[in-house]
């Protein structure tokens, strides 16, 4: 990190504001921009947080859900402690990791992701692992999700994109691309929301 992307961190009013606030991390405010539009995560809601880590969107949703709901944060960075989140260290595509997941809760309103790989500077590269994991969270939600369930994942804009909504948009009803205005200008990041999805298949954990 250099002192100028130090200063500049400082000086972003949604990072202060997320100190102020107590989230794990500016990207709170972008889950509660999409959310606000898309109503993916509302009271209730069984949420399941793919790479959560440091714990700003499962603190949001833990706020939407209120005490009826559930989120499950899993993320193989540790995370601290947030009262009501249950959080499960491992990778998701791990069978034993899944299989805890599903011993807390059986299916799921909205699977979300914020993951994004260590980025190199390739941005073909760097778009590349990108797909790797939203197809990996897609994977698994296509298996957890209960009908008429969401997925939330995040992309870099590129031919990619297309490419993972060729794959699982027939799965869902409807799809929309966001990029929040807490985004920070110069990132190529945008977000994908598959709603809305069409049949309620549940996985077999020894399957995975």
């Amino acid at each position: 990190m250099t002192k100028d992307w130090i200063r500049q961190r400082k000086r972003d009013p949604y990072y202060r504001k997320a100190r102020a606030e107590g989230y794990g991390s500016r990207a709170a405010y972008k889950l509660k921009e999409m959310n606000s539009r898309l109503h993916i995560i509302t009271t209730g809601s069984r949420v399941l947080d793919i790479g959560a880590s440091p714990g700003g969107w499962s603190k949001v949703a833990l706020e939407t859900v209120g005490p009826g709901g559930v989120v499950v944060a899993v993320d193989l960075v540790p995370m601290d402690a947030l009262d009501g989140v249950k959080f499960i260290p491992g990778d998701i595509e791990d069978p034993l990791v899944l299989e805890k997941v599903l011993n807390i809760c059986r299916e799921f309103d909205a699977v979300i992701s914020d993951a994004a790989p260590k980025l190199s500077g390739n941005r073909t590269l760097d778009r590349g692992r990108t797909l790797a994991l939203s197809w990996a969270v897609l994977t698994i939600a296509s298996r957890v999700l209960r009908k008429r369930g969401s997925v939330l994942v995040k992309m870099f804009q590129g031919s990619e994109v297309e490419e993972l909504i060729d794959e699982f948009g027939p799965q869902y009803s409807s799809i929309d691309r966001m990029k929040p205005r807490s985004s920070l200008q110069r990132s190529i990041e945008i977000f994908i929301a598959f709603r809305g999805k069409k049949d309620d298949r549940q996985i077999d954990p020894g399957a995975v």
